[in-house]
């Protein structure tokens, strides 16, 4: 057994990752503690009836070759129509020839699909492509007098440009002028966080759009009619927003962390299921042991360590330790907020909408659609055939994931399963994308805290950091570990910087704050 033991919470991205760093570049031996008996925590796969559910989607793209290195280490990519894998990638083209580097995913199910990328908002009952594309179609859908309104608010905001936006509306009207803004940006924000986007704080436009604005969305659409297209999956001078293919495992997000977790345990790691964390115990400037309860059976387990990382919410952690925390940190603890999310998964035989193409009418290919439109409360909706056509246990049919935000404090969130999808089949229907006589099924998923939000005392959070990071030992990672609203790869970004720690002896935490701050995630543009 290793000298040293690491205590680590959660067994989603961040978690998992963090596991598997350590075995591979240290003498420390991690356990997991699972509050679940599920695996992937926001990144997981639920299955029902075989349909499967990828709570959130997840594309799987990086723009660090670490962490696309690092998937695809463990899921390869798929072979293509022809028997080869053509990509170009780090630089370097390459063939690989197909089946020993490149699975078939019909007689091989550990790997990866290339996809593509398609999303789009829906609004005043129609289709607008994301980001909104100037082109005659889309002038056409909004009028003339509105696409002049853009026009001149978008000039305006470029002339007298906001250089230091304080609140997510001064970030999207600075990025694309009031017009714009009022038109697809604020109804869907507000749905998603519960909250004026005036209450919200920039950094969330910063972190989340990064460098978007029409000017480069203009600039990606005109080179897409113009050059040729790119073939690089890595993409790594495209925007976030632009990026038009991403990696998928067959089975959904899900399967890659299940497969991580399989060989953290086949390499003497554990993951304890059923954890609940409860006290964080402290000595001498140092954490010592966490106390858990199993869920299932009430008892309570002290797990001793010599490193703990924590994917929990700050707000649990600051709670559960067990020594006098300075009042001001408990004070910006209990004032930090969360969003959280419903999935209602929908079986239908068919979509009433279809796009019209000069070929003829079509099964529209959006992975995901942002709902605009006012009069529902639906957020955005995923059509599981287009992330992986193996998500759905009848391909005749669609697979759909119906998502809602609120506060576990909402009406929604106590609505009875039977309720909500009643609800869901409702909406989707009066905006005219199905029919209620073609559903088959449903189901409901409640996860909680999945948004931590960037409103209540989030403007004072450096108070947390500083005292979390004065203990040595203790390694914040993750979404809600950190109260950043990280995707998947900033999540294992950050475990992988903290096992970077752990290996140095590093105690300055700067280089795991900084994941995500940094537009090209601390990779070099080539």
């Amino acid at each position: 057994m290793s000298a040293r033991t690491a205590i680590i919470v959660g067994a989603g991205p961040a978690g998992l990752t963090a596991a598997a760093e350590l075995l591979d570049r240290s003498d420390v031996r991690p356990i997991i503690l699972e509050m679940s008996d599920e695996i992937g925590g926001l990144s997981r796969t639920v299955n029902f009836k075989g349909n499967r559910i990828d709570i959130g989607g997840h594309r799987f793209f990086s723009k660090s070759d670490r962490v696309m290195q690092w998937w695809l280490a463990r899921l390869p990519i798929e072979r293509d129509a022809a028997g080869v894998n053509s990509i170009a990638y780090q630089g370097k083209s390459r063939d690989v020839n197909a089946p020993a580097d490149g699975p078939d995913p019909n007689t091989t199910d550990e790997v990866m699909l290339v996809r593509s990328r398609k999303s789009r908002i829906y609004f005043l009952r129609t289709f607008f492509d994301y980001p909104i594309q100037f082109s005659a179609d889309t002038i056409a859908k909004l009028g003339l007098t509105r696409m002049a309104k853009i026009g001149v608010s978008y000039s305006w905001a470029m002339l007298f440009a906001n250089k230091h936006p304080k609140s997510l509306e001064d970030f999207f009207i600075s990025r694309f002028g009031r017009e714009l803004y009022l038109t697809f940006f604020k109804s869907y924000t507000e749905k998603v966080w519960g909250e004026s986007c005036s209450k919200i704080s920039a950094e969330w436009g910063a972190q989340r759009i990064k460098g978007l604005s029409i000017a480069r969305a203009l600039t990606h659409f005109l080179k897409g009619l113009f050059g040729r297209k790119k073939q690089d999956i890595s993409q790594k001078d495209t925007e976030t927003s632009l990026i038009e293919q991403f990696l998928y495992p067959k089975f959904g997000p899900g399967q890659m962390w299940e497969t991580v977790a399989q060989d953290v345990v086949r390499r003497g790691g554990q993951i304890i299921p059923h954890q609940k964390v409860t006290q964080v115990h402290v000595t001498d400037g140092r954490v010592i042991a966490l106390s858990a309860v199993n869920l299932q059976t009430g008892q309570l387990t002290r797990y001793e360590g010599d490193f703990f990382f924590s994917t929990m919410p700050v707000q649990e952690l600051i709670q559960g330790i067990d020594v006098d925390v300075p009042a001001n940190v408990r004070e910006v603890s209990h004032g930090l907020m969360y969003r959280d999310f419903i999935t209602v998964g929908l079986l239908v035989n068919k979509l009433a909408i279809k796009d019209s193409l000069r070929s003829g009418a079509q099964a529209i290919k959006d992975n995901w659609i942002y709902i605009q439109e006012p009069d529902v409360l639906l957020g955005r909706l995923q059509i599981f055939n287009n992330w992986s056509p193996y998500m759905v246990a009848d391909p005749s049919k669609t697979w759909l994931g119906l998502e809602y935000f609120c506060y576990e404090t909402d009406p929604l969130w106590k609505m009875s399963d039977d309720e909500m999808t009643t609800l869901a089949v409702e909406e989707l229907a009066r905006i005219g994308i199905i029919d209620q006589g073609d559903v088959i099924d449903a189901t409901v998923i409640r996860v909680p805290k999945t948004y931590p939000a960037y409103f209540g005392t989030y403007d004072r959070f450096d108070e947390i950091r500083s005292y979390l990071d004065g203990y040595a030992n203790l390694f914040l990672i993750g979404r809600n570990g950190m109260h950043k609203y990280n995707n998947q790869d900033h999540s294992m970004l950050t475990a992988i910087e903290a096992v970077d720690n752990v290996v140095a002896g590093r105690t300055d935490k700067s280089n795991i704050w900084d994941v995500n701050t940094e537009q090209d995630y601390h990779e070099e543009k080539k």
